[in-house]
């Protein structure tokens, strides 16, 4: 039996491993560990690791080391403490390998502390590019400390073997959140209504603003804009969901708490919607309006229109049903106004999304059960030419 370890330290990755979780769950050929921390733990983010535990899964250890703030100066000190609190976890727990997902910060202090034990990192999502964040370099240098690979498109696999990284430990498997899109049986239009006490009565965009973390300020004039944008559509209104715990995160927690203040008959501001309730909401909205991942991944298996603003998503690839657009506020009116139009909405069913059709799950599963680890620690550097 293999001591295969799980990190989650958001809900966005929790909904993209929870498939990969199923899996690994039910075979007895593993022993899943999961090691659940960062903003499941706050209540400010909504208590996260209740769903998990809701959902049927023995939590194994916490990782407790997210700071409240979010500046600078607090996230750097909250990867210095989910790097010492994962050594412990692992010390303790001896994993054979660990699973990791993603670019984020939380994941990077549990990649450093998988490496120095002499652990073997399985990542997902690899080889992406995302200029306006920090994320871009977390997740290439979790590239460089991961043994095995799994990517959501052939053009993530190949940058990921530029990385130097061996061809036969990179799979490209496409996005495992589509997974929940083939599998889950959303919740319809009028459960959707139901659960924001029927006020939700009216055409809604579905709304994520995350900081741009190499933007200064992280781009808070972006989301400035974004809000003034949203006000002009008086005939619909606005599900926002909370942002990352990235440095800034606070401030722009500060404005939208306002600005669902001010326009409360029409803005609905949630920290945690869940990933069926949160894929069944993009599924009956106008549009998804803001610089998330999930409007570029997931909502085009929706077939529902993406605004996609500024410079965080910068380098993805995207389907044609995302709009970009800059940060300034005629510009977001523009998309957004492009993304209602008939026209547009008369094209999203034959936009197909680059990141497959789902099965990402199965295909990672099934290559965690059958790939060699015998001497994966040591790494060869692949180089594209000789020297």
């Amino acid at each position: 039996m293999k001591k295969l370890a799980v990190f989650t330290g958001t809900r966005a990755e929790y909904s993209l491993l929870y498939w990969l979780l199923k899996f690994l769950q039910q075979d007895s050929q593993f022993d899943l560990q999961l090691y659940v921390g960062g903003t499941h733990l706050s209540a400010e983010y909504g208590n996260t690791i209740d769903e998990i535990i809701g959902d049927g899964f023995d939590v194994t250890a916490t990782l407790d080391f997210l700071l409240p703030s979010t500046s600078p100066n607090a996230t750097s000190k909250s990867l210095a403490m989910a790097i010492s609190t994962s050594a412990d976890v692992i010390a303790t727990h001896r994993p054979d390998a660990i699973v990791i997902l993603g670019d984020r910060y939380e994941a990077f202090g549990v990649a450093q502390a998988a490496m120095i034990a002499q652990v073997p990192i399985v990542h997902i999502h690899g080889g992406e590019i995302t200029e306006g964040a920090y994320d871009d370099a977390i997740r290439h240098a979790i590239t460089k400390l991961s043994h095995l690979h799994f990517t959501a498109t052939e053009s993530y696999r190949q940058r990921v073997i530029q990385l130097g990284e061996l061809p036969q430990h990179v799979f490209n498997v496409g996005a495992p959140g589509i997974d929940s899109i083939k599998k889950l049986s959303l919740f319809s239009r009028q459960e959707v209504r139901r659960y924001f006490d029927d006020k939700l009565d009216k055409p809604y965009f579905m709304v994520t603003y995350h900081p741009v973390t190499l933007s200064k300020g992280g781009a808070v004039n972006g989301l400035k804009n974004l809000l003034q944008a949203l006000t002009r559509f008086v005939d619909h209104q606005v599900i926002i969901t909370y942002p990352n715990a990235d440095s800034f995160g606070q401030d722009i927690i500060q404005h939208l708490e306002h600005y669902a203040q001010q326009h409360h008959e029409r803005v609905f501001l949630v920290k945690n919607l869940g990933h069926q309730r949160y894929l069944s909401a993009v599924k009956h909205a106008e549009a998804v309006v803001g610089n998330s991942s999930s409007g570029i991944i997931e909502a085009p298996s929706l077939k529902v229109a993406t605004v996609n603003i500024g410079d965080r998503q910068k380098g993805r690839v995207a389907s044609q049903s995302v709009i970009h657009c800059q940060h300034d506020t005629d510009a977001i009116v523009d998309a957004i106004t492009q993304a209602c139009s008939a026209e547009f909405k008369s094209a999203l069913p034959t936009m197909a999304n680059p990141y497959g059709q789902g099965g990402a799950s199965q295909a990672i599963y099934d290559t965690l059960k059958t790939v060699n680890w015998d001497n994966i620690l040591q790494k060869r550097f692949f180089n594209l030419t000789n020297p």
